[in-house]
């Protein structure tokens, strides 16, 4: 996926996520983030819009706190927020292919577009959920979000960083994850940590459904009843309680 199809998406979501939040009152608490209200959740988005852009124009900072963003009044919530992702789209163009920093070592800015595009998709989730709004996410979008999650949960620093996270180590168990349309994903639990490949055989425990649903039910935004699970549930469940994003 290229850098404007992750900007258009970014974009997409930023003012999806601003038509639902404002659908309620501020100090609505959103169950599936860790029961922020609204107003904070906000924040977070474009707090961590301009986080991401002041890193790829000037390196590191750190990691800033949600209820220390104030995102104005809810008629100014859709403004502040897209002007914070027109400034991480900005950053990213500026800084072509030189390498920024990243958790994982230096990368080209495009992991941090990608990275916001993703974590503002699932918060836009987060917002229609808490709001009765409606939400959708493109396939290609959902699909890559699901590749991105795996590659993170398969990078070692990520134990290192949420330690809760290791309990993903395993034997050898296989968890396959299959959308309606398109290749999955064969996911190896090892000694070593999560390993993953694009679809594959048959696993211990299969997911299928809408690659939407995948996405959201893999990161704790919807109950795993609302895919397939065949094979080995408690190993999904396993899976599912200690991947929450």
């Amino acid at each position: 996926m290229d850098n404007a199809r992750l900007a258009e998406g970014l974009h997409e979501h930023t003012a999806g996520f601003a038509y639902a939040a404002t659908q309620a009152d501020p100090d609505t608490l959103v169950p599936t983030c860790p029961e922020w209200p609204l107003r904070v959740l906000t924040g977070h988005i474009g707090q961590a819009h301009r986080w991401a852009a002041g890193i790829v124009r000037s390196g590191p900072s750190p990691v800033p706190d949600p209820f220390d963003a104030d995102p104005g009044s809810p008629e100014k919530w859709s403004d502040w927020l897209l002007q914070g992702a027109a400034e991480l789209e900005e950053a990213v163009r500026a800084s072509g292919e030189t390498p920024v920093w990243t958790f994982f070592g230096p990368q080209p800015a495009r992991f941090w577009l990608r990275r916001m595009l993703h974590d503002t998709t699932v918060h836009h989730a987060d917002a229609a959920l808490a709001t009765g709004t409606a939400f959708t996410v493109a396939p290609d979008h959902a699909a890559d979000a699901i590749s991105e999650w795996l590659e993170l949960l398969a990078n070692p620093v990520t134990a290192s960083l949420r330690p809760g996270f290791a309990e993903l180590r395993g034997t050898g168990q296989t968890l396959r994850l299959a959308p309606d349309d398109g290749p999955g994903w064969l996911v190896h639990r090892t000694p070593g940590g999560v390993r993953w490949t694009r679809d594959g055989e048959p696993a211990d425990v299969t997911l299928a459904g809408p690659v939407e649903d995948l996405l959201l039910v893999l990161t704790r935004r919807l109950p795993a009843d609302r895919v397939t699970v065949t094979g080995d549930h408690a190993l999904a469940e396993h899976w599912l309680a200690h991947t929450a994003a």
